[in-house]
């Protein structure tokens, strides 16, 4: 159905020309779901676009053959592209919330696709919008038709942007990164709906992400993608268990999964010894029936329901649920950031619930409390160099002068591997790993006692997710810390965990060691999360040894 020879691909800057892709070759079978991996700015989704002649300003195609069923995309007239786009070859966008419009229903935008491609009449568009909803198993979707964007979840909005994109039955998909940011219940049930209606319309796809266990799920075969090159192609099995090529090989190894290692994540010649950690029976959070509860427009929201557990000193311990489980409200909480309704937050034996959070900003119990957020782009000001992002917090709870300060931030710099020549970038110069290393120096500043992790690697390659999760648990030794875990990745939290809280609708349905709660949870909430998280094929630390060896 398609067959991409040679591509090359050229953007024009202010620095000259950056070469994107660099003579890439691929063929998608009829009915085959093509996956392509590969890290951020490997080539994968410029790819897509340039396949779909939709390349930012300054794209070029300088070279090869695009041919979709015949017909030569890179010479089609855009007339023609404009009725193939959406009818013949359709794409569902990386971040759906952007891809939708925030000010128009999402019946409306639903309708707008139809009645372009003269697959609805203004009379019956509204029908068929409705119908397409229902296709993606929205509930209640007569209600949702005149939703707009931002009240709906992210799954919601997902399903919003895959019935736009099969609205008009296309031949060839697209999915580029479908389930980022999802949790992993949304996730699976976003991919197998996918997957289902792929299979049902007798389609074809690309499914573009970085996640090998996704890959591995729902692709007959795998194109791994690096600086621009397709460097291998095959079976995702084959993949796995023998990788030909070098970066694969790193790949296969980063991605977290049974059998292995935090340290194994690392290529063999960064794998150091790991610092023996301090875990003392003293302890250090206990959180005492805590409730949160929000004013809705139809009445009280109750984010958390009467939720108590305990942190021991050094332990690292995992809170896990969906979107909506009240895991992210939890640790505001306890963070500080946000007041309770009622319950306790004693932190080595103080009751810190009762300080309202804006006076506990200057208290001095703050410094030991600190939070390393999710998005590491998100979390930093644009306007600040990495240097003003961790002298922040030296700045406003520490006593030290400017000499000093600058003294300290060089050495938090160096803690955290991140490079003294780029602390006077901004945030946009900075690569995702640099951001979250400038996120973790600017938590650790103040020498904190308690540190949170809102899923501080959720954005990020699983190479760059690997040295992440490895200079946390370095820094955990070398600094005394404890570590409350916020994640929906099992696989991660499986690594680095010694305990688990599985959360749902703002309760604790289970918690426990974490291999216990991994290998016999209790709970068939838990057991469905479990059976949710994607799963590469499994290869041991010694499987993965023997391949070098063999290699």
């Amino acid at each position: 159905m398609l067959s991409i020879k040679d591509l090359a691909v050229a953007f024009q800057t202010r620095r000259g020309q950056v070469d994107a892709v660099r003579g890439v070759s691929l063929t998608v079978a009829r009915g085959e779901t093509l996956g392509i991996v590969g890290e951020s700015g490997s080539g994968k989704s410029v790819t897509s676009y340039a396949l779909m002649r939709i390349l930012d300003v300054g794209g070029e195609i300088k070279a090869g053959e695009i041919t979709f069923d015949g017909l030569d995309l890179r010479r089609a007239a855009e007339r023609q592209m404009r009725d193939i786009r959406g009818r013949e070859i359709s794409m569902i966008f990386q971040n759906p919330r952007a891809a939708l419009n925030p000010i128009r229903k999402v019946g409306h935008q639903i309708e707008d696709v139809l009645v372009r491609h003269a697959r609805a009449t203004h009379r019956d568009a509204k029908v068929k919008a409705i119908e397409a909803l229902e296709q993606v198993r929205i509930r209640d979707a007569a209600e949702r038709y005149h939703a707009y964007p931002f009240e709906l979840s992210g799954g919601m909005c997902q399903r919003v942007v895959i019935a736009i994109a099969l609205a008009c039955d296309p031949r060839l998909l697209i999915a580029d990164e479908p389930t980022t940011g999802l949790d992993i219940t949304t996730q699976k049930s976003v991919m197998d709906l996918t997957a289902d209606l792929i299979r049902a319309r007798e389609m074809s796809a690309i499914l573009i992400t970085h996640d090998l266990g996704l890959a591995a799920q729902y692709c007959d075969r795998i194109a791994v993608m690096k600086d621009g090159r397709i460097v291998e192609v095959g079976a995702p099995n084959s993949l796995f268990t023998m990788p030909s090529h070098g970066y694969t090989r790193k790949l296969v190894d980063a991605t977290p999964r049974q059998g292995v290692s935090v340290r194994s994540l690392l290529p063999p010649d960064e794998r150091a010894p790991m610092a023996v950690r301090r875990v003392s029976g003293d302890v250090a959070l206990e959180v005492v029936d805590l409730v949160k509860t929000f004013a809705g427009k139809s009445g009280a929201i109750h984010a958390v329901k009467g939720v108590s557990f305990s942190v021991h000193e050094g332990e690292t311990v995992g809170l896990v649920g969906e979107s909506g489980s009240g895991k992210s409200t939890t640790s505001s909480m306890i963070a500080r950031l946000l007041d309770p309704t009622s319950g306790g937050i004693l932190f080595f034996g103080e009751d810190i619930g009762t300080v309202p959070s804006r006076r506990f900003a200057r208290d001095r119990r703050r410094k030991n409390i600190q939070m390393v957020f999710q998005d590491a782009t998100d979390s930093l000001n644009p306007r600040h160099t990495a240097r003003q992002a961790i002298e922040q917090p030296l700045r406003r709870l520490s006593s030290l002068e400017r000499a000093a300060r600058h003294s300290r931030i060089e050495e938090l710099a160096e803690l955290v591997g991140f490079p003294q020549s780029l602390l006077e970038r901004f945030p946009h110069q900075l690569s995702g790993g640099q951001k979250a290393r400038v996120g973790i120096a600017r938590a650790i500043a103040l020498n904190p006692t308690f540190l949170i992790l809102d899923e501080p690697t959720a954005a990020l390659d699983v190479s760059i997710q690997a040295v992440v999760l490895n200079l946390l648990i370095d820094l955990q030794a070398k600094l005394d810390m404890t570590y409350l875990f916020v994640s929906h990745d099992l696989h991660v939290l499986r690594l680095l965990c010694d305990q688990v809280i599985v959360m749902r609708d703002g309760c604790i349905v289970e918690q426990g060691p974490t291999e216990s709660i991994m290998s016999e949870p209790a709970n068939a909430y838990t057991r469905d999360l479990i059976t949710a998280a994607p799963k590469p094929p499994i290869i041991t630390e010694g499987d993965a040894d023997a391949m070098r060896d063999a290699s």
